[in-house]
């Protein structure tokens, strides 16, 4: 009789957390002091999830840190402080007010929050001693994003050169830096927004309610439903209106816009997503919107 021999295959969505999750592993045995970047959105709760499978049943062997601007969504900052009560991991804030009132950074008044962080998460970067940065960039995000490499060199003043990145011919990564210099690592390179939303269902995750469809208060400005909160109030002209949306992305509140929406459960935003034809950082940060160079401008000063 001849030997059967049964065939295995991954399907795309396990292959890409084994990708992750090696890449994980490879990162805690190279660097002497990494950090995890954790927002409390989607993409850095579903690699807090990889992180935490990969490293089980052991703790994280890393610390996360979060950048708050003081303008974050409340219902992101309830998800953040619910995974790091779960995990019993450390978290490291690196706060913008607090950065502004040591002088780390300058507001002068017309400068945003989000565009702040930059100084405060290199100053947090330094002051801690971490050689390695994950963060839960995407290749479908931004073109500039498509440019990184999984281990994206930083160099001792936190800046990023798309012309100065490193090889990664056959998923081999080279760690070595100078004193000084990080790492910006990320597992998620290959994965796509739907990829992450397959995910979430897959593995049960939870995530901010705000990704979900439900009613709110919004204004229309600069082509972006933005929410009435504090910090976003009508102007002139500016009408409030109750409509049923949903977040694709979360930041800060006086950037980030919503889109009107009726998914309100996993699988219909998954079918959503299926047909949409525009990024989420392209539908709804308006620090994407200066110019198409924004966030390769952005990132080559040190931003995630």
């Amino acid at each position: 009789m001849g030997t059967v021999q049964a065939e295995y295959r991954l399907s795309q969505l396990d292959h890409l957390e084994a990708e992750s999750i090696h890449i994980f592993r490879e990162v805690a045995a190279e660097f002497e002091r990494p950090v995890l970047m954790f927002s409390g959105g989607k993409d850095s709760i579903v690699m807090l999830r990889l992180a935490e499978k990969a490293f089980f049943p052991a703790k994280l062997p890393f610390p996360v840190l979060q950048v708050d601007t003081g303008l974050d969504f409340p219902e992101v900052l309830e998800a953040r402080d619910n995974w790091v009560s779960r995990l019993g991991v450390r978290l490291v804030v690196a706060s913008v007010e607090e950065a502004i009132r040591n002088g780390v950074v300058v507001d002068d008044g017309r400068t945003t929050r989000n565009r702040l962080q930059i100084g405060t998460l290199l100053a947090a970067i330094e002051e801690n001693g971490f050689t390695a940065a994950f963060g839960g960039g995407r290749r479908d995000e931004d073109r500039a994003r498509a440019k990184e490499r999984i281990y994206s060199h930083r160099d001792e003043f936190g800046q990023w050169d798309p012309k100065m990145q490193r090889p990664e011919l056959w998923n081999l990564y080279n760690g070595r830096i100078r004193g000084g210099e990080h790492m910006r690592i990320f597992p998620l390179s290959n994965w796509t927004e739907l990829d992450i939303w397959h995910y979430i269902r897959q593995e049960r995750i939870e995530v901010p309610s705000i990704y979900y469809a439900h009613r709110r208060e919004v204004i229309e400005r600069d082509g972006m439903l933005l929410s009435v909160s504090g910090a976003v109030r009508p102007r002139p002209g500016e009408e409030p209106r109750t409509r049923r949306v949903r977040f694709r992305t979360v930041g800060d509140m006086t950037l980030t816009g919503c889109v009107e929406s009726d998914a309100d459960t996993v699988q219909k935003i998954i079918e959503e997503l299926s047909v949409v034809r525009v990024t989420e950082r392209g539908a709804t940060r308006a620090d994407d919107r200066f110019s198409e160079a924004a966030m390769e401008d952005r990132k080559k000063e040190g931003y995630f």
